[in-house]
């Protein structure tokens, strides 16, 4: 289960509808799967190098962002 950490201070059903939506995100492709099938479809927006392993992975989710920590 992937946790959603909240730094937005979502509204406590806005959060707990993202927080089941993306908890069997085990892998980017669920992740990207999972966007593609939003109103409107969405997609990786932005990878940022955090270092030679380590990158993340933003899809835009209404106003805000959604970040993939993946290594």
């Amino acid at each position: 289960m992937i946790p959603l950490i909240d730094y937005a201070r979502l509204a406590n059903g806005e959060r707990d509808a993202l927080a089941s939506a993306i908890a069997d995100h085990t892998t980017l492709e669920q992740a990207l799967h999972w966007a593609h099938t939003l109103a409107p479809p969405r997609g990786v927006e932005s990878v940022l190098t955090q270092d030679e392993y380590t990158h993340d992975v933003l899809i835009p989710y209404g106003s805000r962002y959604l970040v993939y920590d993946t290594s």
